[in-house]
Parts: C-alpha cells; structure tokens; sequence
C-alpha cells in the first residue's frame, strides 16, 4: 500500500531525497529448532536465511536503493534458550573503537562468517545494510553480587548491525529492552547509537520492543536523530497493537521517518513493514489467505532536515485534564459507561448510541471527548465504543483514547479484536494528555492505515485528532500517550 499525503508536519526538508528499502522476512528455522546446534550447523542454518537475503539485496539495489534494513531474529529465528542460541553468536567489535571492514578484512576476528558474508553483500550491491544477529561479549568474573556480568562470564545480546555501501561495519547496537528474550542480557546502560550517511545524514538505531520506551526512542529524538532504523519481529495484537499502526503512529506522533522491516510468520501472527515519514507511508501486511513469503517494499522519501516543535507540553508540565469538550463547552463525561478489558488493560467505555453526536468518557485523570457523525446514516449493524485508560501497563504509565468497533453487538464484546468493519465516520477525537508523547493512529476496514486529516497540539499537552471521507468501515482511531518519567515507579 502507498500513502501519499498533503503538506508535511512542522519540520523542514532539505530538498534531497533517498532511496530506502525494507525486507519482511519469511525466515526457515532449523529442523532441530530449540535444540543446541553446533556452529557448523549454526552456519549452515543461518546461510538458508542468507542466501534469501541476497537476492533482495540485489533487486534493492536494481530499484536505486540506498540503505536496505532486513528484520529482528531474520537470521537465527527465535524461542532460544542461552545455552542453544550459542553456536549462533558471533563476537562483534566495536565501530566506535576500530574501524573493520569484514569483507576485504576477514581473517582480523574469527568466528565471523556472518559478518563477513553482511560485509560483503553491502559492498556488493553499494548499498547501506543493517541486519540483526547474536553478539558474544566476554565481560570479567567477579564475585561481586552487584555485578553485572552473567555467571557464565560474558554477555550475549540482541544486535543491530550496520555496514557502509563499501562494507565496513559502521555501527552496532544491543537492544535496551528484551521481550521473553531468555538467550540474550540487557545490556550494563542503554546504548544510544546513531550512524551517519552521505545521503541522508544521521540515522538512529532501535529494535522491537524498544518503540515503546525512552531508552533508546526518546533519546534518539533528544539527540536530534529524525529518521530511526527498526528491525523487528513483532505480534501483532488488535485493536490497538497492529505493527503497521503502531509503525505509522510513531512517525506522525513524533515527525520522523522510519524504516520498519518485520518478521512474516503466520503462526506467531507476524506481518507488517513499511517506510513511513509524516506525510508518507509505503506499507506492506499481509492479509488472511495469502501466501507465506517475504516483501521488499522500496521508497524514494526527502531528507528531513529539521523541525520545529511549537508550543508543546514536556512531561512535568501538566498533568490530564477533565476541561472541556472539544468545542470549548463544559465536559460532561457519560454517565452511561462500563469497563472492559482491552489490550489486558481495563478501560472505560461509553457506546455510540446515536448516528451522530458528542460523547465524553473519563478514566482516572483523563478524559476523552469525541464528536462523530456515522455514516451511512442508518448504519445500525455494528456497534461502536468510546474508551479512555490511564494507568500502568507492566510498569509503564500509558494513556489511551480510542475509538473502537466492538466485535459483537454486546458491551462485553467491546475491546475483542476486529479486522473488518463497514460504518464510516466522520469524527474528531481529543484529548488532554500533559505529555507532547501522543501517537496518532486510524485503522479502516482490512487494516488499512489512514492518514487524519488533522493532528493540533496545544501548549497544555491537549492533542486532536480530526478525520473524514474514510476510505473504508472504521475498525479503530487511537491517540495513545506515554508519560516515560512515571514508568517503573
């Protein structure tokens, strides 16, 4: 699928473009998945995923690309223990402390067939490329209960690699925040890792589970990196956990152009890659019945060079507000609500009764004000709901606005997943959320992403999501904020 969309958000653009490309990933595991391997059969596993890889490359290369990113676990797969993912580590040096360039340097570190065939296949192809694979760090034995070194005696991490159009490894980050990740170690401080290019300047790098946390996203924005590199390998859960609207959510909520490339497993419920800017979004899932198989999606998207963020709200400043309704009057939250678990967090409902209207809802310190107007006007087969959450979700303090049809016609359906949906809309969602941390997202019919036709923030962290002439039936329209100074205390 390709967005194209008006005028672009509150930033500059440098006049230049570039060529990006992301890979989804059908990956082949190892027939004797789980089971330790030995690091010849470690190799011979991970050269099936390579060898998919290198045709990709090429044809990226063919379409004028300049940076191709290939997804999390594309090339070992996933579910490892620490002891049976061993023979799949390699030790990765340091950019920072040596330069390397494995393909014309092989013999320098041993034990580094993959790097050596990455190395080689950006060299190659003149393209820069980032891949994920296991890094083995030996780190001393201490006795110490306070240290941070494993018990066995090094560290193994979850790693972003990035090599130069030439092959030289120019980067290398360790995921900051595992996901059931039992064969990999957090990494002794969080890494804030950027690598820069002739094409397009600073680029920074995250993985997975990192999007929904400060370290490294937020700091990544704090340093003034606006295009971000996220290889992924994600579950897709709905309403409000679908890659690609998580993907575009992030881009508009916080201006910046990212390179999602994810996983396709249809057992684990993996699709979803794109190369979205605020304005733009070349996107790729996978719907029900189609074939098994990997997506190269390419783009030709401009260099954001700067932006300005306006009168927006910092995390201390404000707090969720109860004020008013959208159009200045009184709130008067519903009296006609109820509660319903969605995404695992119990959320306050109120049900769109009436073909249009304004409806607020309140939970805790947030308050959620909606005016809608259905359409077909005698849509009456599908029942919809206004939810709003404030609280903590396993250690992190989130907010949530949404905008949701429910999967049956009964309340307790309401928060269940739905993929399809025939009731347009015409709406406006607010909310007043103290942080300037709010990620926008429109789900239509068969998970189409749109674009809202308005997104305003104010200096007191209100932010207003405005959309019509929808494309297809509405299946949910979320803003989601995050209040990252609250997490963990």
């Amino acid at each position: 699928n390709l967005m194209a969309f008006g005028k672009p958000g509150p930033f500059s653009l440098s006049g230049s473009s570039y060529t990006a490309a992301v890979y989804e990933h059908h990956f082949i595991l190892d027939q004797k998945h789980h089971a330790p391997l030995s690091r010849a059969e470690a190799l011979q596993h991970m050269q099936k995923n390579l060898d998919v890889y290198e045709p990709q490359a090429a044809q990226a290369a063919q379409q004028g690309a300049q940076i191709l990113v290939f997804p999390e676990y594309g090339l070992n797969g996933f579910n490892f223990t620490r002891t049976s993912i061993s023979g799949y580590l390699e030790t990765i040096p340091d950019p920072e402390e040596e330069h390397w360039n494995p393909c014309t340097d092989p013999q320098r570190h041993s034990n580094t067939e993959v790097l050596h065939t990455l190395s080689c296949m950006a060299r190659r192809h003149s393209l820069y490329l980032v891949a994920n694979m296991g890094d083995l760090q030996p780190c001393p034995l201490k006795s110490s209960p306070s240290s941070t070194c494993p018990p066995d005696g090094h560290w193994q991490f979850n790693t972003n690699v990035v090599f130069r159009s030439d092959g030289e490894l120019v980067a290398r980050y360790h995921k900051e925040n595992l996901y059931f990740e039992q064969a990999f170690d957090t990494p002794p401080q969080p890494e804030i890792v950027t690598f820069d290019t002739p094409f397009a300047g600073k680029f920074g790098l995250l993985t997975c589970f990192d999007i929904l946390f400060k370290e490294p996203t937020v700091s990544l924005l704090e340093k003034g990196v606006h295009q971000l590199i996220f290889p992924t390998a994600w579950m897709n859960k709905l309403p409000l956990m679908y890659s690609v609207a998580v993907q575009r959510s992030i881009s508009l909520g916080v201006n910046v152009t990212l390179l999602a490339a994810n996983i396709r497993h249809n057992r684990w419920k993996m699709t979803g890659s794109g190369i979205y800017t605020p304005f733009s979004a070349t996107y790729h899932h996978a719907q029900k019945g189609d074939p098994e198989e990997g997506k190269l999606l390419v783009a030709t998207v401009p260099v954001l060079e700067s932006w300005t963020t306006g009168e927006e709200a910092t995390e201390t400043e404000s707090t969720p507000s109860t004020d008013s309704n959208p159009d200045g009057s009184a709130a008067s939250p519903s009296s006609d609500t109820f509660s319903s678990f969605m995404m695992n967090d119990l959320y306050t409902f109120s049900i769109l009764s009436e073909t249009e209207g304004k409806l607020s809802v309140c939970d805790d310190d947030l308050c959620c004000h909606l005016q809608y107007r259905k359409l077909p006007q005698n849509s009456s087969t599908e029942l919809y709901a206004l939810g709003a959450f404030s609280g903590i979700h396993k250690g992190y303090k989130r907010f949530a606005c949404a905008l949701i049809r429910c999967a049956g016609l009964e309340e307790d359906s309401c928060g269940r997943p739905v993929e399809e949906a025939e009731t347009k809309m015409d709406f406006q969602l607010e909310g007043k959320f103290g942080t300037k941390y709010v990620y926008p997202s429109v789900l239509a019919s068969h998970l189409v992403l749109e674009q809202p036709e308005h997104l305003g923030k104010t200096a007191d962290g209100r932010v207003t999501m405005k959309h019509s002439n929808m494309s297809g039936g509405l299946v949910t329209a979320c803003l989601y904020g995050r209040m990252y100074h609250l997490d963990n205390v």
